[in-house]
């Protein structure tokens, strides 16, 4: 009995000792899967926070640019009508219309620049809501903004310089940072600032997708430190985790800050629970620990990739679908022209691109191809297509524009030495004239649909974009007539391979497009038929390189005339919607009416204010149309032109309103009224009906003999 109550007493502490080794071995695993949860977390979220800021550097970037070309833009205008001040009032309303976001736009003089007008002339539009902007003139002893930063700032930089957040007491009073730019004269001397302001609260809206974490939160300083977005105060003894990006557009930083409690709040919970359960039985615990140490860090680390993998891919995909035109057919308005295009990337994300628009009854369109695939050669392609959108606002010449874009993807951003393959052209809606510029791209088919031949249209062999900074581009004209369809693609069109690794080709790509027939008549049957061609020709293989294909049709041209001579009779016409942006069409349709040159831009500027009047007033907070004709009358006494401008809007007169006292000062001086003012000293006779639930200005000026 005494040496078998030993046996059991040795085999009783055997075992407590093997207990406790595997105690000491539970913990001992237990703490490195701690620890090791602890990297995998804060990688995870690590991760997170610098997709959510790249989104958020994108998006701020974005808006800069926006701002900094509207800024440029009405820079331009000042200085086209610098003699004259009350242009001032419209072109700061036009530039502050053409943004997405409600901000305020100004232009300031020089003291004493215009004398009649007070030493302090400052004329600031501000964007209310979506269709609501409110133009006055702000500038006085008490608002003297020569003191301003941003006002001193504008002549000390030839570039768009952002100034530190001030508190914005007469224009959009809130907190706000500016970017100003200077206005020059003939001589190159600076007389005005143009200033744009974003405001500080638009910046705390990106907190939807910054706050990654329940406590967690973001700051934005400027480059000096200034806080433009503050943080929170910390909590002394508490640890944060901050994570940064610097935005390039204006130099900013921008930081994810998440406690250390919150960002490992998860962890710490089940860590308690894991304590508690090897106090309740070690049998359990082992158990537990084992299944939890062979599931949970395959789970968390499997997570991490996951997630942070998709996050990112979602996010650029989304960013960069939304940027490529998705409307089709695109121009209602336009019933002359049809196009189609589609990108298929190769991965999630890709590098090609298409964008088009209409300016002035142009087309300005272009096809690209980054070189690369995935998030890199995505995120050059959003920036190729920004720049495009940029230099077109402003510029006709298409080798002018692919200039431009050349120097913008070659300076010292491009450090991966990415490069664009890029067509570029403008087609003129009105004679179906097509200037182009090719930089190391494929060249498009041209479909003749008199004859139905092809034609590869004839392009220079300029280098691809992002390659030699200050290069030539060359320019090329073609014709399109009605019925011709423009066919453009990138190389993963010709370059598509099939399992025995063969190419798909021009000349498969040439055969398709003839056994289309009647199809080549419409750009989406034609696109859905090459893809199907491609699709059937790559069967199984797998997709090696993004393709993107794009197609215009031009269905009848707008027939216009360039005679400058005095018109000869007729009547004109011209419909258009409720968009300020519609304003640039007015002078267009003057051209064609063919006005005695010296009559040409006086009757351009008072239609200009007097529609714009329209647009404003007549339609509150809903879409309409504005009538438009001239009609030229003989008289015993001589010739006329009669303008009448007729829409469906609420009752408004604008005779009614009471010509402003000009000999008074632009302090002294009631905001408004300058616009008819101007309608009144260019025309002849001006008058104002009712009629058929209808608004109906008439305008006449008289001609000489």
């Amino acid at each position: 009995m005494k040496k078998s109550s030993e046996k059991k007493t040795k085999k009783d502490h055997g075992g407590l000792w093997i207990i406790l080794v595997a105690a000491i071995a539970l913990e001992a695993i237990s703490c490195l899967m701690y620890f090791t949860s602890r990297v995998a977390i804060r990688h995870e979220a690590e991760q997170r926070a610098k997709t959510e800021l790249r989104r958020a550097e994108l998006e701020i970037d974005v808006h800069a640019i926006e701002m900094e070309t509207a800024a440029k833009t009405l820079a331009k205008l000042a200085e086209k009508y610098l003699e004259e001040p009350d242009s001032m009032y419209a072109a700061t309303r036009l530039a502050v219309s053409t943004l997405r976001a409600n901000t305020s736009m100004a232009v300031a003089f020089i003291p004493d620049y215009f004398p009649s007008l007070g030493t302090f002339f400052e004329v600031c539009s501000s964007r209310l809501a979506e269709d609501s902007v409110y133009t006055r003139q702000i500038g006085s002893k008490e608002h003297d903004y020569t003191q301003m930063e941003w006002y001193q700032n504008g002549f000390m930089h030839d570039s768009c310089w952002w100034c530190e957040p001030y508190l914005d007491d007469s224009g959009s009073r809130t907190y706000v940072v500016s970017c100003s730019y200077p206005v020059r004269d003939r001589s190159g001397k600076v007389v005005a600032v143009v200033c744009i302001d974003m405001s500080l609260d638009a910046l705390k809206n990106l907190s939807e997708y910054l706050q990654v974490y329940p406590d967690s939160y973001y700051s934005i300083r400027s480059g000096t430190g200034v806080e433009i977005v503050p943080a929170p105060d910390t909590v002394p003894g508490r640890k944060y985790n901050i994570f940064g990006e610097e935005i390039d557009a204006t130099g900013w930083q921008i930081e994810i800050i998440i406690p250390d409690d919150e960002l490992f709040r998860d962890l710490n919970h089940v860590g308690r629970i894991v304590a508690l359960l090897m106090l309740l039985g070690l049998a359990m615990l082992i158990l537990i620990v084992w299944y939890a140490g062979r599931n949970n860090k395959r789970l968390i680390e499997s997570t991490a990739r996951n997630r942070s993998m998709e996050n990112e891919l979602n996010i650029a995909r989304k960013i960069q679908m939304a940027m490529l035109p998705n409307r089709f057919p695109p121009f209602p308005d336009y019933p002359n022209l049809n196009a189609h295009g589609v990108v298929i990337p190769a991965k999630e994300v890709g590098g090609d691109l298409f964008d088009f628009y209409i300016r002035e009854n142009r087309l300005f369109f272009c096809v690209g191809d980054v070189s690369g695939k995935g998030v890199p050669a995505s995120i050059v392609m959003a920036m190729t297509r920004s720049i495009f959108r940029s230099f077109t606002s402003y510029l006709n010449s298409p080798a002018q524009i692919v200039t431009q874009m050349n120097d913008s993807l070659s300076g010292e951003g491009n450090d991966q030495s990415m490069f664009v393959t890029l067509f570029l052209g403008v087609l003129d809606l009105s004679t179906g004239e097509l200037k182009y510029c090719n930089a190391g791209h494929n060249a498009p088919i041209h479909l003749r649909m008199d004859d139905l031949r092809f034609t590869i249209l004839d392009c220079i062999a300029n280098l691809p974009l992002g390659v030699l900074g200050g290069f030539a581009y060359q320019e090329q004209e073609a014709k399109m007539e009605v019925g011709d369809t423009l066919f453009l693609y990138t190389d993963g069109l010709t370059e598509a391979e099939n399992s025995a690794h063969e190419l798909f080709g021009e000349e498969r790509m040439m055969e398709s497009l003839k056994g289309m027939g009647e199809r080549l008549k419409e750009p989406r049957e034609l696109i859905a038929d090459m893809h199907q061609a491609v699709a059937s020709f790559v069967g199984d293989a797998e997709q090696s390189d993004d393709l993107t294909m794009f197609a215009i049709r031009l269905l009848d041209k707008r027939q216009t005339t360039n005679d400058k001579r005095p018109m000869s009779g007729g009547h004109y016409s011209l419909v258009m919607r409720n968009d300020i942006q519609q304003i640039p069409t007015l002078a267009e349709w003057i051209e064609m009416i063919g006005l005695p040159q010296e009559l040409n831009m006086p009757i351009n500027l008072a239609l200009e204010e007097a529609v714009s009047n329209v647009m404003l007033y007549a339609y509150p907070g809903k879409s309409g149309q504005v009538l438009v004709e001239c009609e030229k009358c003989q008289e015993p006494k001589g010739q006329k032109l009669v303008f009448t401008i007729t829409d469906s809007g609420v009752p408004f007169d604008p005779t009614q309103q009471k010509d402003p006292d000009v000999t008074q000062s632009a302090e002294e001086r009631p905001i408004g009224g300058l616009g008819i003012f101007l309608v009144r000293q260019i025309m002849d006779d001006i008058r104002y009906e009712r009629k058929d639930d209808k608004n109906i200005l008439t305008l006449v000026k008289k001609l000489n003999g």
